[in-house]
C-alpha cells in the first residue's frame, strides 16, 4: 500500500497542465459516520415490523459475512453514505457518484480530467453524503511529483482522518491515474480541423457532424452597404448575413414546426426593420414577434415556446412584478395564454439528487440561457429538414441592431418602442445601450442535435408542469414526431444521426462544413440523461455526486486552445475563471480553465520562439449600474484573472531573457464604444445643462459603451466556437445556467489542407468583425499573430480611448477601445492615471470585492 503525503514536509509545487486519466475505484473499511443515526434505528427497532431493503451493490467480502452471509430479512444497516472529490490546487475537479450505506463501496469510475494548476499534491477527500450537506471522512494525498512523471500507477492509499491519524490500519482507498503532459499529446499538435482521425472535440455527448452549412451573424441586423466586401479564397466574398431578417423568413416559410428557447423571449419585438430592399417579406413579415407565432399556428404550425420562469416576476392574484432580470415571461404568457402557440415557462429547477440547501441555491440563482430557434425548412425535392438558429441573440426587447451602433439616431423609428439602457434610472433621457452580438445557423446533422436538446429540456420542463397541473392535452404530444412524416428528413432507428441522407452539403464540397454541437446542462434541466455513473461516462457525461452533467462547451474551449498554433480571437460578455491561480481571492470557485489555458498557450509559444496573439474583446463594464455591488465584484474577479494571465506570460518573458518584449505584445483585452456627432442644434441644451447624472453626461459627451454580449471564439481563422455561453463558472460549470454552443470548420480551408493561412468563411467572419470594430479592413490584419499586427490594433485603440474619454468631440476610428487598465512589464495591472472610474457613469474599472455570495457573480 502507497504511503499518503500526510504529515510529511509540504512539497515544492509543480505545474501539471495537461490530461489526467483517473479511476477511482473502491475503499476499504470506512468508518460509520452515521452511528447517531443508527443508535437511534435500534432503538425503535423493536416497534416497526422487519422489512427487506436489499443492498444496491453486492455486499462486501468481510468478517461480518464470510461465515454465513448477511440475513436478508433484517433491516439493512445505518451507515456512511460516501463519495469521493478530487482538488488540484484548491480546486475541485473530480467527483464520483454517491453510494448509500456502504462502508466498502466500489466506484470503479473513470474522469478525463484536464489539468492546467500548479500545486504540491493531489487531494482525494472521502465524504459522507447527508441531507443537508456532507461531512469529511478523510483525506488522501498524492504527491504531484509522482503523478507528473507520466507513470501508470495503481495502489491502495491510506486514508487520513480529521484527526491526522488512519481510521484503521487497512482503511484505504484504491486508484489508478495516467497523466499526459500537453507536450506529449500528439492531439493538439495539430488545429481541430488537422486532427487525424477527424473526430472533432472528443469526449463530447454530441459527436462532430459531417455535411452541414452554417451560416455566421454579427449583430441582429447588417444593412446592405454597412460593411466592406472582404475577398476569400477562389474569387469568392464574404456575405454579410442579417440575422432577425433570416430568422423571420425561417419562421413564415415554416411547415410544420417552430420550436424556440429563451432566457427572454418577448412578444411584443418587431425582427425586421430596415429590411433589404431586394429581399422583400412575405405576408406577416411585419408582425411583431408573438403576433407572427400566432399567425404561424393558425396555419396549422406546431408552436412551442420554451423560456426561462424568473421566480422574482409574477403576474397572479393582482399581484404584478417585471421580475429582477425584466425577460417579460409573464407578459409572454399571458399574451400566448388563449392561443394554440404553446408556451411553456420553465424555472431552472434543481436535481432533486441534491441537497435541499443546494436545490434552493440552484433554483434561486441560476437560470436556462440558451437562445435556440428550430423550423422545419426547404431540402432537396419535396422533403423537408430542420435548421437551427443558436448564439447570443434572445428574440426581445434591447437586442436590435446594426454594426453603426447608434446612440441617438432613429430612436423614433428602428428603436421605437425599444429603448434600452439599464445603466440609467427608469424614465431618464440618454443614450440607448448598443448592442453586439454573434449567432449562426446550422443546417444538416447537427440540427438535429439542437432539436434532441429542445425535446430533451421539453420533456422535462412539462414533466413539471404535469406535477403541478392536471391539463394533459399537450405537454409531449405537443411535439412533432419527425420520424412519422415521410417527407421530413430526420434521425431514426434505421437513420442514424450523421447518415448522408441528412447532409447539405457533400464532402468534397469546398463549402462544406463539420459542425459539432456542445452544451452546459444537468439531468435536472432534460429528461434522457442516464442515471448510472458507468453509463454516464459512456456517454461522455460527467458524474458529480448523484448529478449527472454535459460540460462540453468547457471541453470544447480548452481543447481547441490547446490545439491552436497561431492566434486566438475572443467576443464575450464576461471574462473571469482559473481563481485558483488568482494572486488574491483564491478559492472563490471560478475554476474553469479557459483564461490560464489561453496564458499558458502563450507561455509555450514564447519558449518555442513563435508568435502567438490572443485578442479579447469584452464590455467597458458588466450590464447595469456600474457602482452596483454585483458589478463591482464580477469587475474585480476580471481584474483577477487578467492579472493572473499577465503574470504567468511576463514570467515566461523573464525566464528566457526577453526584454524587448512586453506582455501586451501576446495579449489584449478591449472594449467596445462609440461617440456620435448630433445631427442637429438640439444638443446645446445639453452641452449646458448643469445636470451631473449619468444619463445626463452621457447625453453632454455624445457617448456610451457598446454592450458585448457576443459569445464566441475563433482560432487561427479556421475554428469557431459560438453560442449562449459566458466565460465564467455559471455558464461552463454545467450544473449552473444551462447553455448550448456549437464548434465548426470547414475541412477544405484549413492550416492543415491548404499548409497556409485559409481564407474560408471563419477567415471572412472574423475580418468582417474586425472590420466592423476597426472601421477598416488592412492587409496587416490578415495575420493576427505578427507583432505588426498586434501593435498597429492596439495603437488604434489607444488612440480611440483617448477620444472616447476626451471633453471635445472627436471621430473614432471604428468602435474598438483599449481596455482601460494600465498594464505593467511584471505583469502587474493597475488603473490608467487620473482614471480610476468608467467615464460619464462611475464605478471603480478594477472593481472591489463585496459581500455578495460568489456562485451570484462568477
Amino acid at each position: 500500500m502507497a504511503s499518503s503525503a500526510g504529515g510529511e514536509s509540504p512539497a515544492k509545487p509543480v505545474l501539471l497542465h495537461g490530461d489526467l486519466d483517473l479511476w477511482i475505484l473502491e475503499a476499504r473499511l470506512l468508518p460509520n459516520m452515521d452511528l447517531f443515526s443508527e443508535q437511534v434505528r435500534r432503538c425503535f427497532a423493536a416497534c416497526r415490523p422487519p422489512t427487506s431493503c436489499g443492498p444496491k451493490q453486492p455486499l462486501p467480502t468481510t468478517a461480518a459475512t464470510r461465515g454465513g452471509g448477511a440475513r436478508q430479512h433484517h433491516r439493512k444497516i445505518i451507515t456512511s453514505d460516501p463519495y469521493v472529490t478530487l482538488s488540484v490546487a484548491d480546486a475541485v475537479v473530480a467527483r464520483t457518484a454517491v453510494i448509500p450505506n456502504c462502508q466498502e463501496p466500489v466506484w470503479e469510475e473513470r474522469f478525463a480530467v484536464p489539468l492546467a494548476h500548479r500545486a504540491a499534491a493531489l487531494e482525494f477527500q472521502v465524504k459522507d453524503n447527508d441531507t443537508f450537506g456532507a461531512q469529511l471522512i478523510g483525506t488522501v494525498t498524492v504527491p504531484a511529483d509522482l503523478v507528473a512523471r507520466g507513470e501508470e500507477v495503481e495502489d491502495w492509499y491510506p486514508i487520513i482522518g480529521t484527526n491526522g491519524k488512519p481510521y484503521k490500519p487497512d482503511t484505504a482507498l484504491r486508484l489508478r491515474f495516467r497523466f499526459q503532459p500537453i507536450a506529449e499529446n500528439p492531439a493538439y499538435r495539430h488545429g481541430i480541423p488537422g486532427d487525424p482521425d477527424h473526430s472533432g472535440i472528443k469526449d463530447s455527448y454530441f459527436p462532430l457532424r459531417h455535411g452541414g452549412q452554417v451560416t455566421l451573424y454579427q449583430d441582429a441586423h447588417v444593412r446592405e452597404g454597412d460593411l466592406p466586401e472582404i475577398e476569400l479564397e477562389n474569387g469568392k466574398m464574404f456575405e454579410h448575413n442579417a440575422c432577425w431578417e433570416d430568422i423571420c423568413h425561417a419562421i413564415l416559410e415554416a411547415h410544420h414546426m417552430i420550436y424556440i428557447v429563451g432566457w427572454s423571449v418577448y412578444d411584443k419585438v418587431r425582427l425586421v426593420r430596415e429590411g433589404s430592399p431586394s429581399r422583400p417579406l412575405p405576408e406577416g413579415g411585419d408582425l411583431t414577434l408573438g403576433d407572427l407565432l400566432k399567425f404561424k399556428s393558425q396555419e396549422g404550425v406546431r408552436v412551442c415556446l420554451l423560456v426561462w420562469d424568473d421566480k422574482t416576476s409574477h403576474n397572479k392574484f393582482f399581484i404584478k412584478t417585471g421580475g429582477v432580470m425584466a425577460t417579460h415571461d409573464e407578459e409572454t404568457r399571458k399574451f400566448f395564454k388563449h392561443s394554440s402557440v404553446i408556451c411553456v415557462l420553465s424555472p431552472r429547477y434543481a436535481s432533486n439528487k441534491l441537497s435541499i440547501f443546494k436545490q434552493q441555491v440552484v433554483g434561486t440563482l441560476f437560470t436556462h440561457h440558451q437562445k435556440c430557434v428550430l423550423v422545419d425548412t426547404q431540402a432537396w425535392g419535396n422533403k423537408r429538414k430542420v435548421a437551427a438558429f443558436i448564439g447570443g441573440l434572445d428574440l426581445c426587447d434591447g437586442r436590435y441592431d446594426t454594426p453603426e451602433h447608434r446612440l441617438f439616431k432613429d430612436l423614433d423609428t428602428a428603436f421605437e418602442n425599444d429603448y434600452h439602457n439599464p445603466t440609467f434610472s427608469a424614465g431618464a433621457k440618454g443614450p440607448r445601450q448598443p448592442w453586439h452580438d454573434l449567432h449562426c445557423r446550422i443546417d444538416g446533422p447537427a440540427a438535429y442535435d439542437v432539436l434532441k436538446n429542445f425535446e430533451q429540456r421539453w420533456r422535462k420542463a412539462t414533466k413539471w408542469r404535469d406535477r403541478f397541473r392536471t391539463v394533459s392535452h399537450w405537454k409531449d404530444d405537443a411535439l412533432i414526431k419527425l420520424e412519422r412524416i415521410s417527407w421530413i428528413l430526420s434521425p431514426s432507428p434505421n437513420i442514424p444521426n450523421d447518415h448522408p441522407t441528412l447532409w447539405v452539403s457533400k464532402e468534397e464540397d469546398p463549402e462544406n462544413w463539420h459542425v459539432q454541437v456542445f452544451r452546459s446542462i444537468d439531468s435536472g434541466s432534460l429528461k434522457g440523461f442516464p442515471s448510472d455513473s458507468k453509463e454516464a461516462s459512456k456517454q461522455n457525461l460527467v458524474c458529480r455526486k448523484n448529478l449527472i452533467i454535459d460540460k462540453s462547451i468547457h471541453t470544447a474551449y480548452v481543447r481547441a486552445i490547446r490545439s491552436a498554433q497561431h492566434f486566438i480571437y475572443i467576443e464575450n460578455q464576461y471574462f473571469l475563471g482559473s481563481s485558483y491561480a488568482w494572486p488574491s481571492y483564491v478559492n472563490s470557485g471560478a475554476d474553469n480553465l479557459i483564461p490560464i489555458e489561453l496564458a499558458l498557450k502563450i507561455a509555450s509559444k514564447i519558449r518555442a520562439g513563435e508568435r502567438f496573439a490572443v485578442y479579447v474583446v469584452i464590455p467597458m463594464w458588466p450590464e447595469g449600474v456600474p457602482t452596483a455591488s454585483s458589478v463591482q465584484e464580477i469587475l474585480f474577479f476580471q481584474a483577477q484573472t487578467m492579472e493572473m494571465m499577465y503574470k504567468i506570460i511576463a514570467d515566461e518573458l523573464k525566464a528566457m531573457d526577453i526584454k524587448d518584449l512586453h506582455p501586451q505584445d501576446y495579449l489584449n483585452f478591449f472594449c467596445l464604444g462609440n461617440r456620435e456627432e448630433p445631427t442637429s442644434n438640439g444638443s446645446l441644451e445639453s452641452e449646458k445643462s448643469t445636470d451631473k447624472s449619468a444619463a445626463a453626461l452621457a447625453t453632454k459627451y455624445r457617448r456610451f459603451m457598446i454592450y458585448v454580449h457576443a459569445k464566441g471564439m475563433i482560432v487561427d481563422d479556421e475554428y469557431v466556437i459560438l453560442g449562449s455561453a459566458n466565460i465564467n463558472q455559471r455558464s461552463l460549470a454545467g450544473s449552473r445556467d444551462t447553455e448550448i454552443a456549437m464548434g465548426a470548420y470547414q475541412p477544405h480551408y484549413a492550416w492543415s489542407t491548404k499548409n497556409r493561412h485559409p481564407h474560408g468563411q471563419v477567415y471572412g467572419y472574423r475580418t468582417s468583425l474586425w472590420a466592423e470594430h476597426l472601421g477598416m479592413v488592412d492587409d496587416r490584419f490578415k495575420d493576427p499573430s505578427s507583432l505588426d499586427c498586434v501593435r498597429f490594433v492596439n495603437q488604434i485603440a489607444e488612440e480611440n480611448w483617448q477620444r472616447f474619454t476626451a471633453e471635445e468631440m472627436g471621430t473614432l476610428q471604428g468602435h474598438l477601445l483599449k481596455y482601460p487598465v494600465k498594464v505593467e512589464a511584471d505583469g502587474k495591472i493597475g488603473s490608467l492615471p487620473d482614471q480610476e472610474c468608467f467615464p460619464d457613469v462611475g464605478g471603480k474599472i478594477l472593481g472591489a470585492p463585496t459581500s455578495l455570495p460568489d456562485s451570484l457573480t462568477m
